[in-house]
């Protein structure tokens, strides 16, 4: 047996205007923060798909988060407003596969907020260490 201490993988989805410039922040102001999630930059969280989030639970991620633009301030005008809906569709999906709706993170965070990305990526992942791994994984990578 390892003595490892198992971590969450967290797949994060970051829109570049806003989250991936707070975490930059976040980074520049050597702010502390786990190194559990991999940030994907997107022009806009209006941009990520159901699909996106469901296919990062199914290649072993537990848990995935979201950062954008606060309402209102969506580069893209309502690319926020789209995220809020999908991210809410998402978690019905997420409960029909047995993976509880909290490894899924969506949060309002701008370019100037990078401790908030600090505290929210911290809060994220402490979440995740108290749910432990996602026992669904298989579940969504099997066929019917």
């Amino acid at each position: 047996m390892s003595d490892e201490k198992w971590e969450p993988q967290i797949v994060g989805f970051a829109c570049n205007w806003c989250t991936y410039a707070g975490a930059d922040l976040a980074g520049t102001s050597r702010l502390q923060y786990p190194a559990n999630v991999s940030l994907i930059r997107v022009m806009c969280t209006g941009r990520v798909d159901v699909s996106h989030i469901l296919a990062a639970f199914a290649q072993g991620a537990d848990g995935v988060f979201i950062g954008g633009c606060h309402p209102g301030d969506c580069h893209y005008i309502s690319g926020n407003f789209k995220t809020l809906a999908r991210v809410t569709l998402t978690k019905k999906v997420l409960e029909q596969f047995g993976i509880d709706v909290e490894r899924l993170c969506l949060e309002w965070i701008s370019a100037g907020e990078g401790g908030k990305f600090a505290e929210v990526i911290d809060c994220f992942t402490s979440r995740l260490r108290e749910l432990g791994p996602n026992s669904a994984k298989p579940k969504l990578g099997q066929k019917t």
